[in-house]
């Protein structure tokens, strides 16, 4: 075959393409377990984070089965508890889910068993920033109204600005605060320029980060809408 005509180099090409998209897909193929692995552990990190238990990679397989373990389940809007296992559960995809009306959405629940005997209860909630999805994990007490502790994520929030919902100073302001006021549900207000330090549903809007804030807002009022049958029950 001549190595300078059109059908060579044609050829050529062709069989690269096909080499290289194979073990590309081998190589992705092998690696998805892996992958799979490291999304679960930062989920459960994430989890465990909102109720104050610190945990790494080495660890935080044995702890959440210590704390949550099957404690794991599904309700749907009117509050009504799923019959789903907690392995399906925890794999709930909330990218998909806050994509349905709220009324068709499958709300998962941790139930954190703490050491003193108390327990709490885990809410994911995912909304929108500046530039790309926010998510986050609010822990409530045993009368589903008061925060226990917040841990708050993004994908591409702009460092500085938007990026600090996920800074313990920022998450940290959630800690006592109270969703219902006489029963109805208010949720908590992320406020500009500040609100005062006994605001019992109010926290400190990030600075220069107002559309993300503005986000965090509106994905809180957005779940614990959702949410607002089984915190009621």
């Amino acid at each position: 075959m001549d190595r300078q005509g059109n059908k060579y180099t044609f050829l050529y090409a062709s069989i690269m393409v096909i080499v290289v998209a194979t073990v590309l897909a081998f190589v992705a193929e092998a690696l998805n377990p892996i992958q799979k692995k490291n999304e679960e552990e930062a989920k459960m990190i994430d989890i465990l984070k909102s109720v104050g238990i610190e945990s790494t990679t080495s660890n935080v397989s044995d702890k959440f089965k210590e704390y949550i373990g099957e404690n794991v389940y599904i309700v749907n809007f009117e509050g009504n508890r799923q019959d789903v296992s907690a392995q399906a559960a925890f794999n709930i995809d909330l990218g998909k889910e806050v994509r349905k009306p709220l009324s068709e959405r499958q709300y998962p629940v941790f139930e954190c068993h703490l050491e003193n005997g108390e327990v709490k209860y885990i809410l994911p909630v995912r909304g929108k920033g500046l530039w790309g999805p926010i998510w986050g994990y609010v822990a409530l007490n045993e009368d589903k109204n008061t925060i226990f502790g917040a841990t708050f994520d993004h994908k591409g929030e702009t460092p500085g600005l938007g990026a600090e919902i996920s800074t313990d100073a920022f998450q940290q302001q959630f800690k006592g605060k109270t969703i219902f006021e006489d029963g109805e549900l208010v949720s908590v207000n992320v406020v500009k320029g500040g609100v005062p330090d006994d605001a019992s549903h109010g926290v400190d809007a990030i600075s220069g980060g107002t559309i993300t804030s503005q986000g965090l807002d509106a994905m809180l009022k957005d779940y614990f809408n959702g949410y607002e049958a089984f915190l009621k029950k």
